[in-house]
């Protein structure tokens, strides 16, 4: 209600398998990363699922600003089971006389590669995107990055990872869909430049980074963000796109990157080290 008639996105729950209470937990469970977790405890703790898709339709039916998200879909038979179920808990709700928002928006995160490969179905079926990079990130490098005996390997800049975002934000603007970006990816002022150029209708991140990378974007201009985007996709390897968005920041952002020194502790240097 206080901030209508913006939109509220709220997500089901995402709990990772090690949150998970230990009534709900599976033996033997080696993996909890990619166990049962996200979507598909949901789907498995039906009553779970439905309390809060009742919640959350309860709310939209007063408010008519709330738009529901789910979390870690990896295809459409997983969209289609989550659908299922919102569906029935709509009709119960309706047929106690309980008020719902009948236009209701359903969107879902793009965080599983899988997700990625069959962006176009799925984006026929939802009404938006958001790309969870960090999640991103981790499946399609097999990288956990809370590990300290690998975390060095988790890069946002890897070309696998900037070309699976374009896929996805190309299925979403196709699909005539809005496509959001969050995670590490989209605060970091650096990248801002060639995250316009995959012209995203919105980016989330922490409140911190807000004023460095709305700063970036407004002083970019969207047609050379496409063209450094472009180029950055040519690029083979992580380090080279690093250094692709130091010399960039450093030509064509310094003044900025510069005000950012006292904030940030560094600026870009031409040879793609931060000074």
């Amino acid at each position: 209600e206080i901030i209508y008639p913006e939109m509220v996105t709220i997500r089901t729950l995402d709990l990772g398998a090690d949150k998970v209470p230990t009534r709900m937990r599976k033996l033997g469970e080696t993996n909890p990363a990619l166990g049962l977790r996200s979507i598909r405890l949901c789907l498995q703790e039906d009553e779970l699922f439905r309390t809060q898709l009742r919640a959350i339709l309860r709310v939209s039916g007063i408010t008519k600003n709330v738009r529901i998200m789910f979390p870690m879909i990896s295809g459409l038979g997983e969209l289609h089971a989550a659908k299922d179920i919102l569906n029935q808990v709509k009709q119960s709700l309706i047929q106690e006389s309980i008020e719902v928002d009948q236009d209701l928006q359903v969107g879902i995160m793009i965080e599983v590669p899988s997700a990625v490969a069959v962006a176009d179905l799925l984006a026929k079926e939802v009404d938006f995107f958001s790309i969870g990079t960090n999640d991103l990130v981790q499946f399609a490098l097999a990288i956990d990055r809370v590990n300290e005996n690998v975390a060095h390997l988790y890069e946002p800049l890897h070309p696998a990872i900037l070309r699976m975002v374009k896929q996805a934000a190309d299925a979403g603007r196709l699909a005539g869909i809005p496509v959001s970006l969050c995670g590490e990816l989209a605060a970091e002022p650096l990248y801002a430049p060639i995250l316009l150029g995959f012209e995203l209708d919105s980016l989330s991140m922490n409140p911190m980074a807000v004023p460095r990378v709305k700063k970036i974007i407004r002083n970019a201009n969207l047609e050379e963000s496409k063209v450094y985007l472009q180029e950055v996709l040519q690029l083979s390897t992580a380090s080279k796109v690093n250094e692709y968005l130091c010399n960039l920041a450093w030509r064509r952002f310094r003044e900025d990157f510069e005000l950012f020194e006292d904030e940030m502790g560094r600026v870009p240097a031409a040879n793609g080290n931060p000074q």
